[in-house]
């Protein structure tokens, strides 16, 4: 009870600074179906076996998902970017052939941004691409503030990762049911740690690494300790679990549709059941 009150009024001080009003707009009901293309391994099987129906169902790619060779050929309606590297580092390689490739799409596709970028300036100008935004912040606490804030989309469970926000843009967007592809998070089978204490991990994603995004990721990893890495794994399974407690309560279904995914959260559900 007291833990639940010090997270409730910490989480009201953030959302009185930093909250804005979501612009995220509504564009679908609780029958209607999309699928979040994560950029794990497991991808590369979805698109091989179901390769059609991800061009039929509204789909929602992430990250440096742009760079990828499937990318025109899936053609997303949505595309989702959250993590500060891609605002601040705006000279790094691989974030300008993803600007590249984002402004060389030539389909209706709407681009959800955190409101932090447009702090640094980040745009893509495209007339095919609608930019909304959403608040990158973390709302824990009471169940009823939980709700308020994730419904209104001032705030959501801590965001650890790219997948937090996506599903929970896809609630905001209105859609009633969320499959989850990609999102194999299978991070522990790779986990090491070095002759020099440093941490190694290793994540594959479905398409061919670039060499110096592959150092960047794993310098990054030299900064923390394990207990540290292990915490932010942690961070991201309960948020799961937070996202669960809500979708329920919005009647909101997700399904976990990645073969081999760590995730406990979700029921599990063949992408051949969405419609």
């Amino acid at each position: 009870m007291l833990e639940n009150a010090g997270s409730s009024i910490k989480s009201l001080i953030k959302l009185a600074i930093k909250s804005k009003s979501s612009t995220i707009s509504t564009v679908a009901t609780s029958a209607d179906s999309m699928i979040i293309m994560g950029n794990g391994p497991s991808l590369n099987e979805t698109i091989a076996q179901y390769g059609n129906l991800l061009r039929e169902v509204p789909t929602l790619a992430v990250n440096f998902a742009a760079n990828a060779p499937q990318f025109r050929d899936l053609s997303p309606r949505y595309y989702l970017l959250a993590d500060p590297h891609f605002f601040v580092n705006v000279s790094d390689a691989n974030v300008a052939k993803l600007k590249d490739n984002l402004m060389a799409v030539d389909w209706q596709m709407t681009l959800f941004l955190p409101f932090e970028a447009r702090k640094y300036g980040f745009a893509i100008e495209n007339p095919y691409i609608k930019i909304e935004y959403f608040n990158f912040l973390a709302v824990e606490g009471y169940e009823w503030l939980e709700n308020w804030a994730y419904s209104s989309g001032r705030g959501m469970p801590r965001p650890r990762n790219v997948l937090i926000p996506s599903i929970m843009v896809a609630m905001k967007m209105g859609y009633g049911n969320v499959y989850i592809t990609g999102a194999d998070h299978s991070w522990t089978k790779t986990l090491s740690v070095n002759e020099n204490n440093e941490v190694v991990s290793i994540q594959p994603h479905f398409y061919k690494e670039d060499e110096k995004e592959e150092q960047r990721i794993k310098v990054d990893y030299l900064k923390y300790p394990l207990h540290q890495i292990i915490h932010s794994f942690h961070v991201a399974f309960k948020s799961y679990h937070s996202i669960q407690r809500y979708a329920m309560h919005k009647g909101v279904n997700i399904y976990n549709s990645t073969p081999g995914s760590f995730i406990d959260a979700f029921t599990r559900r063949s992408l051949s059941e969405c419609k």
